[in-house]
């Protein structure tokens, strides 16, 4: 690969040091860091004595495909590692060290980590109880589950910024001066928090923020452990840092100075993670701790024209950029106005066709994006982007399990195989789950199909429908899939009950995929299937040794129901490599990392892509180690915080787009409300400065 000089220090020079690393996104810093890894395999250095450290594990995919496609022998023994990774790595490697210090009551029983699902599982066992008897959160209107991931939230501050989980309620009233209701929800959540995690001490549960505590405050100082890691990955290479937290940047301040060689890589203006802990001025001293500093300036991502749009985005949000770029920041944008939100949506879809059908684009050069993705908008664009033979693909972390569409079908499913669990599904759930599993069944013929065989919680077979009449309209063939699958169910029903994981796996296997019913070829379906496979999984591993007699298949299928917050999976990150067009929301975007040649943004009016989403129970600027503890969050604090995020969200989206953007406008949005938000505003005004200069030099 042609690597720029400054690339080829960090590459191929200065292998025994410390590099500081530093430049906007898409200036080739990750391209210069992969370059280096190879560098060190080629020249004799072990693969497995190299830790390749990021914020998130999404972040090191370009790192293992790149090494794989090096086809390095070795690759597969280059270490990829997050904060969580090396913390859970290590409790369970060390756990007998602390066990008895960090007042467990069950010191000598080995601890079952949860995932996030779990968590909240464990939150509605242990917390609901309390939280009804005393009337907590009575004036909080959110979803329990809400509720508990903000919770979660809280605790997994305390642990990544490095302050004790009791003081969280104090911190969060210290920065609030208003109504006093708003100070009893942050002592609810203190009084919940610490519940929490008194229980998960007596029951030998750790959720994540307690695996970061005892790393990073037991584990990490004993120089048994410090050394066993710092003896194992001689060469680090950090991506990322300002996405990373305060104490992931504590670990590295001691861990720099014991390595052979290590590249700190630090991109300017970023931070996007903010409200998950990341914290850009807490990473920016780990430079101080680097023998070489190096700074990329030569973006390679953005074209001329793109340049100059970044440019003027800034110039109209009052923080002008030093180089105004030498292209026109015109011919980088496509826009349309449009009254109403359907609209928008034939508007975006018609051109995205063209570039993949007239232009040869290739679709996963193309992201739609927006600030929040209902599912109302979901639908309407895959339905159309579908009417137009255009392959796509979607992907919205931190939404509950229950409200995918393959999560329900495969849920659905399991109840009318298993009777036993006394658990029923309503008309409208078994009419939607025949819609979504046969393929060509709509709504109308599958509510009939409802309404003339669902009895008593079973469906009788297709066959048994005496009117012919009725048997036309359904259509013999749509009745024949039913059938297969009906004499599925009922032939699994004769055999022994199969934990839940294994049941859905088989349904999918055996009949969903198939060609004629409702996964086949449909990529996040079954994308959604596996994580909902994944989920039932861990769930029956994990609690099936913490509570031997439960039933986990009818514990988990409730759990579902009550809207549990789904797990991150890498599996709805990994889809680059897919020839189709990414929705997504645009932080979810722009947390991939990856540059594309177009992008759509939608919804452009909205006051999604500056202010971010309520969270009564929380603060994510109060709880970071910048802010002066007791100091007030002002409105004043509020309208720089917005304008900031415009800011980092509006540039971020630049510096990943090659070629050109498409703006959504509509005049209303999806409820028929005017949208006139900050982005809109700020387009508008650079749009008015643009013509008013090409005017003068006419």
């Amino acid at each position: 690969m042609y690597l720029l000089k400054d690339q080829q220090r960090v590459a191929k020079e200065n292998t025994q040091t410390t590099i500081f690393l530093e430049g906007m996104a898409g200036t080739g810093k990750s391209t210069a860091a992969i370059e280096r890894a190879k560098h060190l395999i080629r020249e004799g250095t072990r693969a497995d004595s190299i830790l390749i450290l990021v914020p998130q594990a999404t972040l090191a995919l370009p790192y293992k495909e790149a090494l794989r496609r090096a086809r390095i022998a070795a690759d597969t023994n280059v270490q990829t590692a997050t904060l969580g990774k090396l913390a859970y790595e290590m409790v369970d490697l060390f756990w007998p060290l602390i066990a008895e210090d960090v007042g467990f009551t069950n010191p000598f029983e080995r601890p079952h980590f949860l995932s996030l699902e779990l968590v909240q599982y464990y939150m509605t066992r242990f917390l609901a109880p309390e939280i009804d008897a005393n009337d907590y959160f009575n004036s909080v209107h959110i979803s329990r589950n809400r509720l508990y991931t903000q919770l979660v939230d809280n605790l997994n501050k305390a642990a990544l910024v490095g302050f004790p989980h009791e003081s969280i309620g104090e911190r969060l009233k210290s920065a609030y001066r208003g109504d006093v209701e708003q100070k009893y929800i942050y002592d609810d959540a203190q009084v919940c928090a610490s519940l929490f995690r008194e229980m998960c001490r007596q029951h030998n549960l750790l959720d994540f923020s307690l695996q970061v505590v005892l790393f990073a405050n037991f584990l990490w100082p004993k120089p048994e452990v410090q050394r066993y890691l710092t003896q194992t990955y001689r060469h680090l290479i950090v991506d990322n840092i300002e996405e990373d937290t305060p104490v992931t940047h504590d670990i590295l301040a001691d861990w720099l100075p014991q390595c052979e060689s290590a590249v700190v890589i630090y991109d300017t203006q970023g931070g996007y993670r903010r409200f998950l802990g990341a914290d850009p001025t807490s990473a920016e001293r780990l430079k101080a701790l680097c023998e070489v500093h190096i700074t990329l300036d030569n973006h390679r991502v953005m074209s001329p024209d793109m340049e100059a749009l970044q440019s003027e985005i800034a110039l109209s949000l009052n923080k002008p950029l030093d180089d105004a770029g030498s292209g026109s920041p015109i011919e980088a944008l496509v826009y349309n106005d449009h009254t109403y939100h359907p609209q928008m949506i034939d508007w975006v879809t018609e051109h995205i066709a063209s570039l993949v059908h007239q232009e040869g684009v290739l679709p996963n050069e193309i992201v739609i994006l927006a600030p929040y993705l209902p599912d109302a908008l979901r639908f309407s664009l895959q339905t159309r982007l579908d009417a137009l033979d255009v392959p796509h693909r979607s992907h919205r972390p931190s939404r509950a399990l229950r409200e995918e569409s393959a999560s329900r079908t495969l849920l659905t499913l399991a109840k009318l195989a298993h009777p036993q669990w006394g658990i029923s599904s309503s008309k409208f759930d078994v009419a939607y789950t025949l819609t979504a599993c046969i393929h060509d069944l709509d709504l109308v013929r599958a509510r009939l199909l409802t309404d003339v065989l669902y009895k008593n919680g079973k469906l009788a077979s297709f066959e048994s429908i005496k009117n012919d009449h009725m048997q036309g309209r359904i259509t013999f063939e749509l009745g024949l899939r039913y059938d297969t699958l009906i004499h599925w169910l009922e032939a699994y029903e004769q055999e022994t009950p199969l934990p839940l994981d294994i049941f859905m796996s088989k349904l999918f296997g055996e009949v969903l995929s198939q060609p004629g019913f409702g996964f086949h070829n449909r990529l996040d379906d079954a994308n959604v299937a596996a994580n909902l496979i994944d989920s039932a999984r861990e769930f029956r591993q994990t609690v099936s040794k913490i509570e031997p007699d439960l039933d986990v298949a009818v514990e988990y299928v409730r759990m579902v129901d009550n809207g549990v917050i789904a797990n991150q999976y890498i599996r709805d990150w990994a889809g680059d490599k897919d020839d189709a067009v990414l929705i997504a929301p645009a932080y979810t975007f722009l947390l991939t990392n990856q540059p594309v040649d177009y992008q759509f943004w939608l919804n452009v009016g909205s006051s999604g892509w500056s202010q971010r989403l309520y969270q009564p129970l929380t603060q994510p600027y109060v709880l970071s180690r910048q802010w002066p503890q007791g100091r007030v969050w002002t409105d004043q604090d509020e309208v720089e915080a917005d304008e900031q995020t415009l800011y980092d969200l509006s540039l971020g989206l630049i510096r990943r787009c090659r070629k050109k953007i498409y703006l959504g406008l509509s005049q209303f949005n999806e409820q028929g409300y005017e949208q006139r938000g900050p982005l809109l505003m700020t387009i508008q005004a650079m749009l008015r400065r643009l013509q008013r200069g090409a005017q003068q030099h006419v």
